[in-house]
């Protein structure tokens, strides 16, 4: 209180002061320049260069005060406007995650047009319009976003043959895969793509012409691109036998196929039970035997010696001697027991040619057994035994193929 009265005090000796000093002498101020010309007293003219003062402070403030505004004085501020950005990414993004692609695509085009790094931006907004169906609209905002930042070419790129693939595009999708693998030939992440997209348009031939480069850059880990190879060698087989030459369809394609691949991968159980069962398909049983026979000799594999009893050599005899003889070290396994009993029938024995059918059945119960096992009981006079087996056989076979609908029966 005391600082108040002080304060008050000096202020009234200030004017005091003032005002003896404007009543003692008025001054005199003359400015004059071409013709004009300013006449005044000296203490006037100080009140006037005060006000002129303390106007021009009170206009730098406003404006100020605007400028810094947060949207109550000037809702377009730069402060504003950033947060506007910064909700219409998170709302974007959002709407991304939960599927909402027209909102996604509005707030998410709003925000790379607004942003310096708008990259992710226009790659989310790019793929909305995609989901939308609005493909003209997806690649424009992926040729914007190429614009604004043009380094991140490859980004792009595997962005939109990944658009192009989910709109059915596939033959885009490889022209821009192809074109990135040309300018970034080591790229992990296009050679991984590429590889994908050759399998989903089951090019197979193209998927082996790659397997080195993805050896090369270690694309993919050593297990998955062994199966990989041994997936992409077997569908070439297949697709080798189909093919047709002077008229007939491929036996020598298929021999040239096989013989495209290294010693080591002829002895693959995988890949000789491709080569084996494309033989059987085109009727070349007696070379199928000899391939399946060598191989179970050189290397017992179950499902090699399952198809051994779907094939006919030049002596049957000689077929069901090789399979017992694999027998003694595999008792268990019943797909050596199903072949065993369908070489038994290959040479009439029917008696054994049961017992090998039973003992499949006793180990593993599988549709295959029963059929040839109702088979032949059918025609030894067993019907009703018969007819079980074949319900049971039915029963064994894939759910999906028992949940499907039934027609409704005429006449109900």
């Amino acid at each position: 209180m005391r600082r108040l009265y002080v304060i008050v005090f000096l202020v009234i000796a200030a004017a005091a002061a003032l005002g003896l000093a404007i009543a003692e002498h008025s001054g005199y101020v003359l400015i004059a320049y071409k013709t004009f010309r300013y006449e005044s007293s000296l203490w006037a003219t100080l009140a006037l260069v005060a006000v002129l003062w303390l106007v021009i402070w009170g206009i730098r403030s406003l404006v100020e005060l605007v400028m810094a505004s947060s949207g109550v004085v000037n809702p377009w501020s730069r402060r504003n406007r950033s947060r506007r950005v910064q909700v219409a990414i998170e709302h974007g993004q959002l709407d991304l995650a939960e599927g909402r692609w027209a909102s996604a695509q509005r707030h998410l085009h709003r925000a790379a047009e607004a942003e310096r790094q708008p990259l992710l931006y226009y790659l989310g907004a790019a793929r909305a319009a995609n989901e939308l169906g609005n493909h003209e609209e997806s690649d424009n905002l992926l040729e914007r976003a190429l614009e604004r930042q043009p380094q991140a070419e490859l980004a792009i790129a595997l962005s939109h043959a990944q658009l192009q693939t989910d709109r059915g595009d596939t033959a885009g999708a490889l022209a821009t895969l192809q074109a990135m693998r040309e300018r970034h030939p080591h790229n992990a992440q296009t050679l991984r793509q590429l590889q994908r997209l050759l399998q989903q348009r089951g090019d197979w031939s193209a998927v082996i012409r790659l397997l080195p480069e993805l050896r090369k850059d270690k694309i993919l880990p050593a297990a998955e691109l062994a199966e990989l190879e041994r997936r992409a060698w077997g569908a070439n087989l297949s697709l080798a036998a189909q093919r047709e030459e002077d008229g007939t369809v491929g036996k020598q394609s298929l021999e040239r196929a096989w013989q495209q691949l290294t010693s080591a991968q002829r002895q693959e159980p995988q890949l000789v039970l491709a080569y084996a069962e494309q033989l059987r398909q085109l009727g070349a049983q007696v070379e199928a035997e000899e391939v399946l026979r060598t191989a179970l000799k050189r290397s017992y594999d179950s499902h090699l010696a399952r198809l051994y009893g779907l094939v006919r050599g030049n002596d049957p005899a000689r077929q069901l001697q090789a399979a017992e003889g694999w027998l003694k070290d595999h008792p268990a396994d019943p797909g050596l027991l199903l072949t065993l009993g369908r070489l038994c029938l290959q040479n009439s024995l029917w008696g054994k040619a049961r017992d090998y059918l039973e003992s499949s059945l006793r180990v593993q119960r599988n549709p295959e057994a029963c059929a040839e096992l109702a088979r032949l009981l059918a025609q030894m006079g067993d019907a009703e035994r018969s007819n079980q087996l074949f319900q049971e056989g039915l029963g064994l076979l894939d759910e999906r193929l028992l949940a499907a609908p039934l027609p409704t029966p005429v006449g109900a």
